[in-house]
């Protein structure tokens, strides 16, 4: 028998505590809350959710310190849900550890989709090195590197291949360019977000069907980019 995904909500606005409430399990996902930082971080640690929903804007602990201190000792996935939508504070709180952000206000269907994905990129943390990922008619084998787009294996460069293998470790998690700049060439690399975004424009010229219009290599602006591991809604 299945178990229903737990989700714990970290927010201090009643009304959006009681639209999740109500609107989560007819989705099939248990509910508990918190509404301040120090409770949440309580629950995390009694309930063990299975996914985390959190407000920065907390009355007692900012919600990116609260990132930090649950990435000490976890690795639930944590979907961001807040109104601050300057890109510093998404990059902040991207790089302290969450797997996605979403801006208030919110649509429910967006939501469910965001869960959905950080509930599969926690499935595969443990198995990302060795497992074979398919993204629609792509398919990425980390051991083999080996890449088959709609049938035929694609050469990538070593830098290309890189950089799919950063996106594919973190499938489904915002991937900030700071991040992956780090990863690729270390903090000192000049001009890197450039040379980062034409390394993105060559890869999506090789794996999308449309490079133009990505389907699966995501753009989030001004922050980074994700492997969608579903269509957009």
């Amino acid at each position: 028998m299945q178990v229903t995904p737990l989700v714990l909500v970290v927010e201090d606005e009643a009304p959006i505590r009681r639209f999740l409430r109500a609107s989560l399990p007819l989705h099939d996902y248990r509910v508990v809350e918190a509404a301040t930082g120090a409770e949440g971080l309580r629950l995390a640690a009694a309930q063990r959710p299975d996914v985390l929903i959190l407000d920065l804007g907390l009355p007692d602990l900012d919600g990116i310190e609260l990132v930090r201190e649950l990435r000490v000792w976890s690795e639930v996935p944590i979907v961001i849900l807040s109104a601050r939508d300057q890109e510093t504070e998404k990059v902040a709180a991207l790089d302290a550890g969450a797997d996605d952000y979403v801006t208030k206000p919110f649509g429910i269907a967006e939501l469910l989709a965001r869960l959905r994905v950080a509930l599969r990129h926690g499935a595969r943390r443990t198995t990302a090195d060795s497992a074979e990922f398919e993204f629609g008619d792509w398919r990425v084998n980390l051991s083999a590197r080996q890449v088959v787009v709609r049938g035929q294996e694609v050469h990538l460069t070593p830098t290309e291949f890189r950089l799919l293998t950063i996106l594919v470790r973190h499938s489904g998690k915002v991937v900030t360019h700071r991040q992956l700049i780090k990863e690729l060439w270390g903090e000192s690399h000049e001009d890197a977000q450039h040379t980062l975004h034409v390394h993105m424009s060559q890869l999506r010229r090789k794996i999308e069907t449309d490079a133009t219009r990505p389907l699966y290599l995501r753009t989030e602006p001004g922050v980074g980019y994700r492997i969608q591991q579903e269509r957009p809604v």
